[in-house]
């Protein structure tokens, strides 16, 4: 497949652009070290297949959102099939060292926490929360997810008093 004149140029400012949030939205998929960046790496190849049929029609932000939120849906359908039930050795995380225990602890639990709640959402909710947490409006995250800005809105409104309600009774315990 020969490359469109501009599919290079066009990916490599969307990486650069949007390359961290990439990087977030894997996090918030993929509990999986090896898995998260095969999964980085399925969302840059997408993202630059995609180019090839870019037309301009909508924004690169919005191009980009939601071939990578397409790509991690689709990863997230296929290792719920593949790992129904089934938790990794991996997945439980590496122990930190005794001296720097309570520190990466304060550091990492509030983050892992939230990635954690984000990934056991359905995959419509959680695309919307996550583009919610790039600070993306309801009018742009219903651009991506094909959503009206109201039903977004909504769902957005859920979804926070569903993690306050869920990060309250998880401190209660």
């Amino acid at each position: 497949m020969k490359p469109a004149p501009d599919q290079d140029q066009l990916y490599f400012e969307a990486a650069e652009a949007f390359g961290p949030a990439l990087q977030r939205l894997a996090r918030a998929t993929e509990a999986n070290p090896e898995r998260r960046r095969d999964l980085l790496q399925d969302m840059h190849v997408a993202l630059w297949r995609s180019f090839a049929g870019f037309d301009g029609r909508c924004s690169l932000r919005t191009w980009a959102y939601r071939v990578a939120h397409n790509t991690a849906a689709s990863h997230a359908g296929r290792e719920r099939r593949i790992h129904r039930g089934t938790v990794a050795l991996d997945a439980v995380g590496d122990l930190p060292g005794a001296a720097n225990f309570a520190s990466q602890l304060e550091q990492n639990d509030a983050l892992d926490h939230l990635n954690a709640w984000i990934r056991r959402l359905k995959p419509p909710d959680r695309q919307v929360i996550t583009l919610y947490l790039e600070e993306l409006d309801a009018a742009a995250i219903a651009e991506i997810t094909g959503l009206t800005p109201g039903a977004v809105a909504t769902r957005i409104s859920r979804l926070k008093s569903q993690l306050a309600k869920d990060f309250k009774e998880t401190q209660h315990v």
